[in-house]
């Protein structure tokens, strides 16, 4: 291969120049692509006439998935509008989109590939490229990509059911047996074609299943040439598409969703996956995985495994966290320092101080009754047990996980699903223009870039993620002083005693809590204006960065995207558990922001409240807007698409054109769906502490979420191009940094945020003697400790209300500090140190007996079962026997017959390749 040979991916851009443009015959053999890449590839010879693709008519036959002939199977459908009907004044564009795809299917036909075209039946101007892989073209992409093949049914024992005992019942919770059988299992090896009578292969048409067929002839299409100017190569189905030269490129659905296919051959997957797990009335059921991933691919089947183990681990972290909001909600009535709070001689007498400059009022304790008695259902001591519980749960949530996922591994054939297995990806081949000694093989090959430039585009790519980090930051600073300069006005109105229009709701709505309410609104806004203008950014910046293969592609995007949501949708929810409240000085000298705006403070039970507030609206909203993008969106599009191209009836238009009414999946849809999910699982651990009830609302909205997925990839969209996938890729580390942050974070929301400690230590230490005047232990006067006195003549002139009643001359703030007249007037008391000691020491405690535990537990639970464990070294048995017969049948054939002639042992000729082979057993 020539070393000054440019691969390009063409621009989307069809006006560039049109001079010179020589359509056939251009193509040299050695320079077209490299034959590890291709190995049927064969050149269009300089003069050669181009081949086109056969027209035929529509056979009548709606639910065919075959050419007209009924013998060859439809792999994959191209689509294009007719260029010859288009407008005149552009003829030149089309003209040129024209030689393109002809040159196009020109070079897929000279690959091996067969096809058929045929019109439309709705539209006259569009056409319908079927595309057939013929057996020889399988047989050499199923060993390029290394799909693994059955070689001998598996004659290991599974291990019975622990639940086998209860399958009276169970049953029921499991797709339809006798529509979904279960699939037989076999040892599996790399498809070699030298080795084809291994294999286990009964019938041809069969051997390579549909979502096979469709990778590999997805992975002919991204590679095949379709222009060639001088040394510059230009290839792919994927530029061809932006380009506008084909309007669509899909496998087919194998039926229609909900009704039965006419073809008796016709396996209708489509329409079992349709009633046994993407109907609403399956909601219950368990997913039927296998059928999923031999119809989607690995990399759906490993999403869906994931969402659905997630989800049944969900279910008993939900049972405990609703079982402590019980617990909260029964015990809210019987709470001392919410009596007291509420109490009309006891909070009715406590006058507090203003909590902004000059316009808010003094009030009343007792006017955050309700409030108090609400966050008595998520402040108790069921939530320090929940927060610890949330802490194990994760880990063996992840530990199972391994294990579960490993079994998938073995089962799907992805336990060596190594990266030398996976293909680059077309935009990283058609960048390769400097040489380099491979480090492992040291075979010479081509990458896009130096050492040198792909330090520089990495540091470009991490300095635009900081860059758009800080712009969130910059955001949450604007809300900050939005909460700042909002509160002032909502004191000065909310505390009016007599406000009418307020009256239903007035015990509930205090300025706090209507600050935090509208800016939680806003920061939501905020959250989603950023995510559509980011996700563009980031998409732009791993496309500069031009990772090899698609998984490092979607590696890469991953931990851009999600450094960026993480602060997007958390940092809010940060504040004000660590930050709000935290540094507010006292009434006689108070902290301002930037010199002008006074720092927010809690309401007197604290900032727990306010952060379950955020949290609810945050992921309520969140959901909402999902379900809305997911389910309306793709029905409205689909509904206008259908209602826009009404013609013939249903039955009436062929498999293909129905398929190309639907939607196509976005490039990005299943990281989306993973983000979703992964950005819920993190409200659910890190602040579990403050929302108890996180698990029970992400557990209902992932039993609807999974089946809204199904429904939507069954219904909405166009059959996706399967794709192998060992693991859910980069989403595992994230998870579990999450995990471990999980503990810092609740322990520091339960020492800092909510007001455990303080009564904690209130309870222990100054209800009784020396601190206290109680004979014993009791939580009775603690709101009264709670909170300093302040003396409203050391008012400063610019905080000092307007108005101020008569009959007060002091007030009270929550704080440790001493009163007016002490030798230590206005700093911290001894109670204020204890509290900090005990803060510290249960944040050390706390975090070391959770992690000790979590390690504990990670060491005790293997990745990988020891049955599958067994099952992958039989496996790896049986094919170093196959391969060691083979190779001594390959010697063999190379030996003479000792009958023929003396034999002569100096004389035995083998191929560099047999000798190696056969070195090696």
């Amino acid at each position: 291969m020539t070393t000054n040979a440019i691969y390009e991916m063409d621009p989307v851009n069809e006006m560039d120049e049109l001079e010179g443009d020589a359509f056939s015959g251009m193509i040299d053999e050695e320079v077209v692509y490299p034959e590890e890449f291709l190995p049927t590839y064969h050149s269009i010879k300089e003069g050669a006439t181009i081949t086109k693709a056969l027209l035929a008519e529509f056979n009548g036959k709606p639910d065919s998935l075959f050419f007209n002939d009924g013998v060859r199977r439809i792999d994959f459908i191209l689509v294009y509008e007719d260029e010859d009907k288009k407008d005149f004044d552009k003829r030149h564009v089309f003209q040129r989109r024209k030689r393109r795809r002809e040159y196009f299917e020109a070079s897929l036909m000279k690959m091996g590939m067969e096809l058929e075209a045929t019109k439309s039946v709705i539209d006259d101007k569009l056409l319908f490229v079927k595309v057939h892989m013929p057996w020889e073209v399988q047989c050499t992409y199923a060993e390029v990509l290394h799909i693994k093949l059955p070689i001998q049914p598996n004659d290991l024992s599974s291990r019975p059911s622990p639940w086998r005992f209860f399958s009276c019942i169970t049953k029921h919770f499991y797709p339809n047996k006798d529509r979904i059988a279960k699939q037989s299992e076999f040892f599996t090896a790399p498809f070699e074609k030298d080795r084809l009578d291994y294999f286990y292969v009964k019938d041809k048409d069969v051997f390579f299943n549909a979502s096979m067929r469709s990778r590999m002839a997805f992975y002919i299409l991204s590679r095949a040439p379709y222009e060639i100017r001088g040394n510059i190569k230009k290839f792919g189905i994927t530029k061809l598409l932006d380009g506008g030269v084909y309007q669509a490129a899909y496998p087919l659905h194998d039926c229609r969703f909900n009704v039965k296919s006419k073809e008796e051959s016709c396996p209708e997957e489509r329409l079992l996956l349709y009633e046994e797990w993407a109907h609403p009335k399956s909601f219950y059921k368990m997913q039927p995985l296998n059928l999923i991933r031999k119809y989607y691919g690995e990399k759906i089947g490993i999403y869906f495994a994931w969402l659905g183990f997630y989800t049944m681990m969900l279910a008993l972290a939900a049972v405990v966290g609703l079982s402590c909001f019980i617990y909260g909600y029964r015990t809210q009535e019987t709470s001392t320092w919410s009596k007291e709070v509420c109490d009309p001689d006891i909070g009715g007498n406590i006058v507090m101080c203003p909590q902004c400059d000059r316009e808010c009022n003094y009030w009343k304790l007792n006017s955050t009754c309700e409030a108090s008695k609400k966050l008595c259902i998520f402040d108790n001591y069921g939530t320090l047990v929940f927060a610890v519980f949330m802490s194990i749960w994760v880990t063996l949530f992840l530990e199972f996980w391994k294990r579960y996922q490993a079994e998938l591994e073995y089962t799907w054939d992805t336990v060596e699903f190594l990266e030398q297995e996976e293909p680059p990806r077309p935009e990283y081949e058609a960048k390769c223009v400097h040489e380099r000694r491979n480090p492992i093989t040291g075979v010479k090959e081509l990458v896009p870039h130096t050492a040198c430039e792909r330090c520089v585009r990495v540091s470009i790519g991490i300095g635009t993620v900081l860059f758009w980090i800080l712009l969130i930051l910059a955001s949450i600073v604007a809300i900050i002083i939005y909460r700042l300069a909002v509160f002032f006005a909502f004191s000065a109105k909310l505390r009016v005693q007599d406000l009418k229009e307020l009256e239903p709701l007035k015990e509930y709505v205090t300025p706090q809590m209507a600050t935090s309410v509208t800016a939680s609104l806003i920061s939501f806004v905020v959250i989603m204006i950023l995510n559509l203008l980011y996700e563009r950014v980031a998409i732009w910046i791993t496309d500069f960065e031009l990772p090899r293969t698609k998984t490092d592609y979607e590696n890469s995007l991953t931990m851009k995207m999600f450094l960026f949501q993480f602060v997007n949708y958390y940092s809010s929810c940060f504040y004000i558990a660590f930050v709000k409240g935290k540094a507010v000085g006292y009434p006689g000298n108070p902290v301002y922001l930037l010199g002008k705006y006074r720092n927010e403070e809690c309401d007197p039970g604290g900032c727990l409240i306010e952060l379950t507030t955020q949290l609810s609206i945050i992921m309520g909203g969140k959901a909402i807007w999902n379900n809305i993008q997911e389910i309306l969106l793709p029905w409205v599009k689909n509904l206008i698409l259908r209602h826009c191209t009404r013609g013939a009836s249903e039955a009436a238009i062929p498999r293909w054109e129905q398929d190309y009414r639907l939607q196509p999946l976005p490039k990005l849809g299943l990281f989306y769906e993973y983000l979703e999910m992964v950005i819920q699982f993190g409200f659910v651990t890190l602040f579990v502490a403050s929302f108890p009830l996180a698990p029970v609302l992400a557990l209902v909205n992932n039993v609807f979420e999974i089946r809204v997925d199904a429904w939507k990839i069954t219904t909405q969209f166009r059959r996706i191009v399967p794709e192998k996938a060992q693991d859910i890729g980069a989403w595992q580390p994230i998870l579990q940094g999450i995990a471990i942050l999980a503990v810092a974070t609740n322990a520091m929301i339960i020492a800092f945020t909510s007001d455990m400690i303080p009564r904690l230590v209130y309870y222990w230490s100054f209800s009784v003697y020396p601190y206290g005047n109680h004979s014993n232990h009791t939580m009775q006067g603690y709101i009264n400790s709670s909170l300093s006195v302040f003396n409203i003549d050391d008012f400063s002139n610019y905080s000092k209300p307007l108005m101020t009643p008569y009959n007060i001359t002091t007030c009270r703030y929550r704080d440790f500090r001493y009163g007016p007249g002490h030798r230590r007037q206005y700093e911290y008391t001894i109670y204020y140190w204890h509290v900090i000691a005990a803060k510290m020491a249960f944040i050390i405690v706390v975090e070391h007996i959770v992690y000790l535990t979590k390690f504990i537990l990670s060491y005790a639970i293997p990745d990988v079962p020891y049955a599958v464990k067994e099952q992958i070294k039989r496996e790896k048995y049986l094919t170093q026997v196959i391969l060691h017969e083979t190779n001594l049948k390959l010697v063999s054939k190379r030996l003479k017959p000792v009958d023929d002639e003396p034999l002569n042992y100096g004389r035995v000729n083998l191929t560099g390749q047999e000798m190696e082979l056969d070195s090696r057993q």
